[in-house]
C-alpha cells in the first residue's frame, strides 16, 4: 500500500490517491474468505468448505471486493497520511476508482486536516495572581459546617415549630371545598424554609405547636404546571405531629478531639488555615494559567474547520453519558427527564468545544516550534503515575495507552510550562466579594409538594481544556 498523489484541494482540504498493491489486496481477499466462508453453503460441499474459485464462479469474482477494501482501508488511509504529513480530522468523501485482483485497487480518498497555525507573542506575556489569604470568618464558617455535619436531630417538645426545624405532618387540600387530586399526604416530613411545598405553605406551619390542627391558605403560581390548579386559592387542613431540630455540638477542644486528629480546637483552626491557603494558591495558580493560555490563544490565526469542534462535542457527550452511567442512568433517559434534543444538548458544549480545540493547537504549535518533547526518563515517570493512579500494573498502563500519546501529553505541559517561564506574573491582593442570598427554589410539579428528578440534579461535568 502506498500513496500515489496527495493534492491540496482547498482550505484544510486534500485529496489522497492510494495505490493498495495486488499482494495485499489478494491477501485480504484469502482473509474475508476464510471468515465469510462459514457462512455460505453451495451445491456438492459441505457447508462453509466451498473453495474461494467456486464461490467467486458462482456469485462472480467481485464477492469478497467490498469485504476486503474495508478490511485494509483504515490502514491505507493512516499510512497514506503519515506519508502525506497531514495531521486528519475527518474523511468527507471516498471513492473506489479501479478494482481488480491483477492490479489491486486505487482509492481516492478527500480528508479534512488539521489546519496551520500562526502564533502571535507566547513569551513575555503578563498575568495577575491573586495572593490567597483566608479570614478568621472564613475559617470559623468551615468549623460551623463540621458543627454541623456532626449535630443530632432532637425531638422539640418545648415550643412551637420555627423556620429550619424539620415537621411531621399530615394535610389535605381544598380548593372551593372540594379535595383535589395529589393534594393529601400523611406523615410527610417538611424541613420549613426549605421550599418543597408552594409558597406561603410552610412560612404558616411556624408558631404551632405539636398536636395542633390548623388551615394554612395559598395561592397556587399562575405558572403552576397542573393547569387546573394554576392561579387558584387552595385550603390544606393540616394537623402537625412532631417537629425536630438539629442540636449543635459546643465548639470547643473535644469538639476538636471528636472530629478530627487535633487535641485543641485552635490547631484544627490551623490547619483548617493552611489547607484553606493551599486550595486558594492551586486556584489562583491555574487561573495565572489560564490567563496565558487565552493570551496565546487570542494572538493565534487558524482557519479551524467545523469538524475538529464537532468531533470534539461529541467526545464530550459521549464522557457525560459515561459519568451519567457511573450514576446508574444513561443520556437517553436524561434527556427525556430534562426535555432536551441530542441535538439543544451537544450544542451546549460547543463554546468549551471550540475553546479546547484552539488551546490544543496553539499548544501543539508552541511544541512544534520549540522542539519539545519528552525523555525515556520523563516518558517512565509518567506510565507509573498513571499507574499508581489507577492502582494497576505499568504494563497494563502500556496495553492500553501508547508512547506516543504520553509524549504528547507531556510536550504540551512543557509548552504550557514554558508560556508560564517566562511570563511576567503581578500579584494583587485578594478581593472580598459579599455573597448573594439565595434564591428561593420555585414550585414545581405536584401539588402541595415539589418533585426532584435524578435526571435534574446531574450536572454536567467541568471540562479542562486538552
Amino acid at each position: 500500500m502506498s500513496l500515489k498523489n496527495s493534492n491540496k484541494i482547498d482550505t484544510n482540504k486534500y485529496e489522497l490517491e492510494i495505490a493498495i498493491d495486488s499482494a495485499t489486496f489478494c491477501d485480504a481477499i484469502q482473509k474475508v474468505y476464510k471468515k465469510e466462508a462459514k457462512n455460505i453453503t453451495i451445491k456438492g460441499f459441505r457447508k462453509g468448505k466451498a473453495p474461494l474459485h467456486m464461490i467467486e464462479k458462482l456469485y462472480g469474482e467481485a464477492v469478497f471486493f467490498d469485504d476486503a477494501l474495508n478490511y485494509l482501508y483504515e490502514g491505507a488511509l493512516l499510512s497514506a497520511v503519515d506519508e502525506a504529513k497531514i495531521k486528519l480530522v475527518d474523511v468527507e468523501k471516498t471513492d473506489v476508482t479501479s478494482v481488480s485482483k491483477a492490479d489491486g485497487a486505487v482509492l481516492k480518498v478527500t480528508v479534512v486536516v488539521e489546519p496551520e497555525v500562526e502564533l502571535g507573542e507566547y513569551k513575555g506575556l503578563k498575568a495577575e495572581r491573586v495572593t490567597p489569604a483566608v479570614s478568621d470568618e472564613e475559617v470559623q464558617a468551615e468549623v460551623d459546617r463540621m458543627a454541623d455535619r456532626n449535630s443530632r436531630i432532637v425531638t422539640v417538645d418545648d415550643r412551637a415549630a420555627a423556620m429550619n426545624d424539620m415537621t411531621v405532618i399530615d394535610f389535605e387540600g381544598f380548593v372551593d371545598g372540594v379535595a383535589f387530586d395529589g393534594g393529601k399526604g400523611e406523615s410527610y416530613t417538611l424541613t420549613l424554609g426549605a421550599g418543597q411545598f408552594i409558597p406561603g405553605f410552610e412560612e404558616q406551619i411556624v408558631g404551632h405547636n405539636t398536636g395542633d390542627e390548623f388551615d394554612v391558605n395559598v395561592t397556587f403560581p399562575e405558572d403552576y404546571q397542573a393547569e387546573e390548579l394554576a392561579g387558584k386559592e387552595a385550603t390544606f387542613k393540616c394537623k402537625l405531629h412532631e417537629i425536630k431540630a438539629k442540636e449543635m455540638p459546643t465548639i470547643d477542644d473535644e469538639f476538636a478531639k471528636d472530629v478530627s486528629e487535633f487535641d485543641t480546637l485552635e490547631a484544627l483552626k490551623e490547619d483548617i488555615k493552611a489547607k484553606a491557603l493551599e486550595r486558594k494558591a492551586k486556584v489562583a495558580d491555574e487561573d495565572v494559567e489560564n490567563q496565558l493560555i487565552d493570551a496565546v490563544v487570542e494572538g493565534m490565526k487558524a482557519e479551524i474547520p467545523e469538524a475538529m469542534i464537532e468531533n470534539r462535542s461529541n467526545e464530550s457527550v459521549r464522557e457525560f453519558d459515561y459519568r451519567l452511567r457511573s450514576q446508574g442512568m444513561d443520556l437517553e433517559t436524561y434527556l427525556k427527564y430534562t426535555q432536551t434534543s441530542i441535538d439543544d444538548f451537544k450544542a451546549t458544549f460547543r463554546p468549551q468545544s471550540e475553546k479546547q480545540v484552539k488551546v490544543r493547537l496553539a499548544l501543539e504549535k508552541i511544541v512544534e516550534l520549540e522542539g519539545l518533547t519528552a525523555s525515556k526518563e520523563e516518558i517512565a515517570a509518567e506510565y507509573e503515575k498513571m499507574a499508581a493512579s489507577y492502582g494497576i500494573e505499568v504494563e497494563q498502563v502500556k496495553a492500553a495507552l501508547p508512547e506516543s500519546d504520553v509524549v504528547g501529553s507531556l510536550a504540551l505541559n512543557k509548552a504550557i510550562d514554558l508560556v508560564k517561564a517566562s511570563a511576567e506574573i503581578k500579584e494583587v491582593a485578594e478581593k472580598s466579594e459579599k455573597k448573594a442570598p439565595a434564591k428561593k427554589p420555585a414550585a414545581k410539579k405536584s401539588t402541595a409538594k415539589k418533585t426532584t428528578k435524578k435526571a435534574e440534579t446531574a450536572e454536567k461535568p467541568e471540562e479542562t481544556a486538552e
